[in-house]
């Protein structure tokens, strides 16, 4: 008898598709996000969020929260055509935004913008400061070229002089 694996005879789907089970072995992901189950396996290791349990044969068993969340990457990378590091960026991003937080000091401006002002603006200072001591350091000198043999020949009339 397979017992969290399969649905039961009331099987109820959600809005987003998933059935309502407990546990989906990484095959029913796979079908269910449209891709192979090696994707799954390697997204594991891109995404650290999404990490499913594993039976005692090992096995990984997918929770609903995980079968969601592999769904949104897949929608982040397939769909919006984000790169890995893009839709790590972005779910970060979602997760920073859906958690409450204390109150910014200045309303009108979110403390994650006024923080990337203030990053930009560091590196701008940076690269100025780097670039006024290029133009503050002496101009070095090109190398004294020494004199060819022909000038000695011009001045001799002859390379070995008599």
């Amino acid at each position: 008898m397979r017992m969290a694996t399969q649905t039961s005879q009331k099987s109820v789907h959600d809005e987003s598709g998933i059935p309502d089970r407990l546990y989906f072995k990484i095959g029913d992901v796979a079908r269910l996000c449209g891709v192979e189950t090696y994707v799954l396996r390697f997204w594991e290791t891109q995404f650290p969020q999404l990490k499913p349990n594993k039976s005692g044969t090992g096995h990984r068993l997918y929770r609903k929260r995980e079968v969601e969340l592999a769904l949104e990457i897949k929608k982040l990378v397939h769909d919006e055509g984000y790169t890995l590091a893009g839709a790590r960026q972005a779910m970060a991003q979602t997760r920073r935004v859906g958690r409450p937080r204390k109150q910014p000091a200045n309303p009108t401006q979110p403390e994650s913008h006024k923080d990337a002002v203030a990053a930009t603006v560091g590196h701008a200072r940076a690269e100025l400061r780097e670039i006024a001591g290029m133009l503050g350091a002496p101009e070095p000198q090109p190398p004294k070229r020494r004199p060819r043999a022909t000038a000695l020949q011009e001045l001799t009339g002859s390379l070995f002089p008599s």
